[in-house]
C-alpha cells in the first residue's frame, strides 16, 4: 500500500482519502471506486476481507445501468439521495429511495437493471460482499430505514446472522448505518480475523483520534474503535470476514 494514498496508525486504521479513490466519469455516471473495479486497478486495493467493491456513484436523471448479469455476490445498495429503480430477471421490480437499502443475492445467476427515473441525480453506495457459499437461488429485497431510527446508535441494515430487522444476505457480514450529531460518539469492535470498512456519507469523524472527512474510506483491522462526529454525520459500516 502506498504511503501517499494511505495513512496507517498503530490502531490499524487505513484511511483512503476521497481524492485518492479510483474515478470514472462517463457523463451519465460519475463513479468513485474504493477498491479496484472495471478499468480502475490498484493491486493495493483489491478488496478488504470479503468486501470486494464499494462504489460511490452519482447517476444522472433518466439514465442507469441496462440489464446485465451477476452471480455469486451479495450486492447491497445504500441510496444517499434521489432514488433507484430495480428490475430483474426474477420478475422483481422496486424503487429504493434516499435512506433506504436494497439487497440482491446474485446466487447462481441473475440479470438486473438499475435506472434513475427521477428528475434529480441519484447518489448511492453500492457494496459487493463475497457470499459464504456459491450458488443458490437468487433473490432481491428492499427496506426503508428512517434516519431517525438510527440517530445516535447503530442500525443493522443487512445481515448474514439472522437479525430480524435487517435485510438478509448470504455472507458472514453486517452492514450498519448510524447518524450522529456533533460531539456524539459510537464504539465498534472488529473481532480478530474480521475486516471492517467505514465511509461517512456526510460529515467528518474522528476515529481513535484520526480525522476522517466526508466520503473518505477507512479500512479497520481487529481492535476497538471510538467514532466521534465532528459535525452532523451519516455513517455506513460493513463488518465482514
Amino acid at each position: 500500500m502506498t504511503t501517499d494514498t494511505l495513512t496507517r496508525t498503530a490502531t490499524r486504521i487505513d484511511r483512503r482519502p476521497f481524492a485518492s479513490l479510483g474515478h470514472a466519469d462517463h457523463g451519465w455516471l460519475d463513479a468513485r471506486h474504493h477498491f479496484s473495479f472495471a478499468d480502475y486497478h490498484d493491486p493495493a486495493r483489491m478488496g478488504w476481507g470479503a468486501i470486494r467493491v464499494w462504489n460511490d456513484d452519482a447517476i444522472a436523471p433518466g439514465t442507469g445501468f441496462p440489464p446485465h448479469p451477476h452471480r455469486d455476490m451479495e450486492i447491497v445498495t445504500y441510496v444517499r439521495s434521489g432514488a433507484i429503480t430495480h428490475e430483474d430477471s426474477l420478475g422483481n421490480r422496486g424503487r429504493t429511495a434516499a435512506g433506504d437499502v436494497q439487497v440482491m443475492s446474485a446466487g447462481s445467476g441473475v440479470r438486473h437493471a438499475e435506472v434513475n427515473v427521477e428528475d434529480e441525480t441519484t447518489t448511492l453506495f453500492q457494496i459487493w460482499i463475497e457470499p459464504a457459499a456459491k450458488g443458490g437461488q437468487p433473490s432481491w429485497g428492499a427496506k426503508p430505514f428512517p434516519k431517525g431510527d438510527r440517530a445516535g446508535g447503530w442500525a443493522v441494515l443487512a445481515s448474514g446472522f439472522g437479525e430480524a430487522e435487517a435485510l438478509p444476505i448470504r455472507a458472514e457480514a453486517r452492514v450498519l448505518g448510524a447518524t450522529l450529531r456533533p460531539g456524539e460518539a459510537l464504539n465498534w469492535t472488529v473481532q480478530a480475523g474480521r475486516h471492517a470498512y467505514l465511509v461517512p456519507a456526510t460529515g467528518a469523524l474522528m476515529i481513535n483520534g484520526e480525522r476522517v472527512d466526508t466520503r473518505d474510506g477507512v479500512a479497520l483491522g481487529g481492535g476497538e474503535y471510538r467514532i466521534e462526529a465532528v459535525d452532523e454525520a451519516e455513517i455506513v459500516l460493513v463488518d465482514a470476514n
